[in-house]
């Protein structure tokens, strides 16, 4: 027997095959295809795709034969990878002085008389293993089967190539997960501690007001009722990216629940306490929804306060729909408000996106809401979409995912 020399570029071939990723993984249907249709196509019983590691040769698709690996120095492939032309063809073991006394041409069970491989090599020059047919029997394959084979040994690089795409496709999700993490952790921090020194200055305008109300001229007096209203306005910024960044929490510390919907608008339009002249049409009937109520509240609470900002009429209407799916709840808040120019509808739901120069108060928006309101949505298993008019109003559509079955279950297995 003789055993195969490394190849001049090991180091470098190695470290191809340690990026594949692919060693000892899981089998998998696409490169058990290809092992089947090689050995149809060979007519012979037994093929599979090799890697050729530091020590060992291991088989990442097998078919007629029942090793997963086998030692390095006695594989057929180690000589496979060496050949110019990268194929190599043993029509007879038996007769050929690199393979006679070869274990695994001596093994009665399973052992290798014809074999015929071709080489799989990446687009950097390293072969990495093969893909191989073998029989028990002294043979030779025809130009026909030679070339398939070679048409097959293509698809599984390309299969190799994908893999590796989608390695580093997952590299960078994982990246940008990680740093979409560390942004939370840094806006939560930064939000939190800006939040306390804009409430002193808050404070401390009111108090100097206070104490200067005699011997203060009214520029000075603007001035200082300017900067209260610049730390206001601050502060809505801060608390709406705090928002924004904790929605995630909404979904991981709040269960679903039963609940009543028409509830659900009654306290939201509390929390609104609005001043404005407001007629909300809602559903009469009761409705009893199960699934995240805190999600759903702030959901409603942003759009609906939106519809009342954003509204140029004396009488504010907002009109409020709901149609129970199998599976989800579908909602609709409309309102006779300023619209959205049809160019900007789809930026809306964008992070720091504002469509309105200004709102009913005169007030420009942070652009943060809808993008909270969109992920929201998401992490409920929904999506939201917007039509609009100008001068005429805007309905915002979306849907939930609802939990009614599993509640039944479980109310069906407590009462068993």
């Amino acid at each position: 027997m003789k055993v195969a020399p490394k190849t001049k570029n090991e180091k470098e071939r190695l470290l191809a095959l340690q990026r594949l990723n692919i060693l000892d993984s899981k089998p998998e249907a696409e490169y058990d295809e290809i092992t089947k249709l090689a050995s149809i196509i060979c007519d012979v019983p037994t093929a599979f795709i090799s890697l050729i590691d530091k020590e060992r040769q291991w088989l990442k698709s097998k078919i007629g034969i029942s090793a997963c690996e086998t030692e390095r120095d006695i594989s057929f492939c180690s000589h496979t990878i060496l050949e110019p032309d990268g194929y190599l063809e043993v029509p007879d073991s038996s007769k050929d002085e690199r393979f006679k006394d070869n274990p695994l041409a001596c093994d009665g069970k399973e052992r290798i008389v014809f074999y015929a491989g071709v080489a799989l090599e990446d687009k950097d020059g390293n072969i990495l293993g093969t893909l191989c047919v073998a029989d028990k029997q002294p043979r030779k394959l025809t130009e026909k089967q030679k070339e398939s084979l070679q048409y097959l040994a293509d698809q599984v690089i390309r299969l190799f190539e994908m893999r590796m795409a989608n390695h580093g496709l997952r590299e960078t999700q994982k990246e940008l997960k990680e740093k979409n993490e560390q942004l939370k952790d840094f806006a939560g921090v930064v939000s939190h501690d800006m939040k306390m020194p804009l409430a002193n200055m808050i404070v401390t305008i009111d108090i100097l007001k206070s104490k200067l109300a005699n011997n203060i001229d009214e520029s000075s007096n603007t001035h200082l009722q300017n900067l209260k209203h610049s730390a206001f306005k601050l502060s809505d910024y801060i608390s709406n990216i705090l928002a924004h960044y904790e929605s995630d929490k909404l979904i991981e510390n709040n269960q679903e629940e039963n609940f009543d919907f028409q509830e659900m608008l009654d306290d939201i339009n509390d929390m609104l306490d609005s001043n404005e002249e407001c007629k909300i049409n809602a559903p009469d009937e009761p409705i009893e929804l199960v699934c995240n109520r805190v999600a759903l509240e702030q959901v409603f609470l942003n759009l609906m306060s939106n519809s009342i900002k954003y509204n140029d009429k004396e009488v504010i209407e907002i009109e409020i729909d709901f149609e129970r799916g199998e599976k989800y709840y579908h909602f609709s808040i409309t309102d006779n408000g300023m619209g959205i120019p049809e160019d900007k509808q789809k930026e809306i739901f964008s992070l720091f996106k504002t469509v309105a120069e200004q709102d009913r108060k005169g007030q420009k928006g942070n652009g943060i809401g809808l993008s909270t309101v969109k992920k929201i949505i998401n992490d409920l298993g929904g999506d939201i979409s917007v039509h609009s008019k100008e001068n005429e109003g805007t309905s915002f559509n979306f849907y939930i995912e609802h939990f009614e079955k599993e509640k039944t279950s479980e109310k069906q297995a407590e009462a068993s």
